[in-house]
């Protein structure tokens, strides 16, 4: 074992502060990784305020992770020391269930075991994740990042990156596709990046005109506030929308914009139940549709895509007592577009 700072909540909705926490030791398929940076994002505000119920405390978020090899195990092949290597959502699964062997732990039917806050599978303690100096992730769950990312901007990929990239790359979209982006924060910003990169067509929805300028830099042709409704010129237009949003919508309004066989694909998680009439999805072969995060074979391609176009995340660089303030904004709209904490601040 071994002992680290961290930044974590001592107790239910607590705010943040130093703690301090212990680290397995290596197991023989375990990469230990110093941490230089962990992003923000806003499910670890969802889960330290309590806003998803109780949970084992302390407790250490943080899933968006870059930091440096500094130790492997006698059976790690893959990575040596002094490499730069990323962690996101998942640490682990149960691999053998059939999302598993097609490499979509995401969809584990055991369910994944998360960065933090869930269970170790092999001693039951629960895992902390990347707001540290260190942590140790199973080989399997580490990918390499790329030279020529910015480390920090990077970090949020391993999230953000991956639950954008994903849907794109599995509903086909390419040169020609034409793809609506339904919220530009911290998943909708890299998600309009990676669309224009593959060569969509690209319209960003937002409910303000405060990020028309930034959408357009980012590689969108149009930018649609919705506050006024959305335009009917739209209808039948898109391949494909992705919502990143959380807050309720008008599902049926939004399946009117999708063209014959388009897909509405939620990445939000609303309140309410979505419904719309039947005759949205029969009369063109609409489909309404979900994503979760990524695997791991896929979030290594994800980044290998982000180096060759120069892909990161917009960001604002934070020392660790930042850390509550940066929670407030990021719930107040009011960062362009993820808070990376400063590891080296912990």
């Amino acid at each position: 074992m071994s002992t680290v700072r961290a930044w974590g909540t001592p107790g239910f909705a607590q705010p943040l502060e130093p703690v301090t926490i212990e680290r397995r030791e290596l197991r023989a398929d375990d990469v230990r990784i110093r941490i230089e940076f962990a992003g923000i994002c806003h499910s670890d505000i969802h889960t330290m305020r309590g806003d998803w119920g109780e949970r084992a405390y302390p407790l250490v978020p943080g899933h968006e992770i870059v930091g440096i090899v500094d130790a492997v195990g006698a059976e790690v092949t893959t990575f040596r020391v002094g490499e730069r290597v990323g962690v996101g959502c998942f640490v682990d699964s149960c691999g053998t269930c059939h999302p598993c062997e097609l490499g979509e732990i995401s969809y584990c039917e055991e369910g994944p075991t998360v960065t933090y806050g869930g269970l170790d599978r092999a001693t039951g303690e629960v895992t902390q994740g990347g707001y540290s100096q260190e942590i140790v992730v199973r080989e399997a769950f580490v990918v390499r990042i790329p030279e020529g990312l910015d480390p920090a901007a990077a970090a949020p990929l391993l999230c953000a990156g991956i639950t954008t990239y994903s849907p794109l790359r599995h509903w086909g979209v390419g040169p020609g596709t034409r793809v609506g982006i339904i919220g530009m924060g911290g998943l909708g910003h890299v998600g309009v990046k990676i669309a224009a990169a593959m060569g969509a067509e690209v319209t960003v929805f937002s409910h303000s005109t405060a990020k028309r300028d930034d959408a357009l830099r980012f590689g969108a042709v149009r930018h649609i506030s919705t506050a006024d409704g959305l335009p009917e010129e739209l209808h039948r237009h898109f391949d494909l929308l992705l919502n990143t949003v959380s807050v309720d919508l008008d599902t049926a309004a939004c399946l009117e914009l999708l063209r014959f066989d388009g897909a509405l694909v939620q990445l939000g998680l609303p309140g309410a139940p979505l419904a719309a009439p039947v005759r949205m999805f029969t009369q063109a072969r609409r489909s309404l549709s979900g994503s979760l995060v990524g695997g791991i074979r896929e979030t290594q391609e994800m980044l290998d895509f982000c180096a060759a176009h120069g892909i990161t995340a917009d960001i604002e660089l934070i020392d660790a007592p930042f850390i509550n303030e940066a929670y407030d904004r990021t719930i107040a709209s009011d960062v362009r577009y993820r808070f990376v904490i400063d590891a080296a601040t912990f």
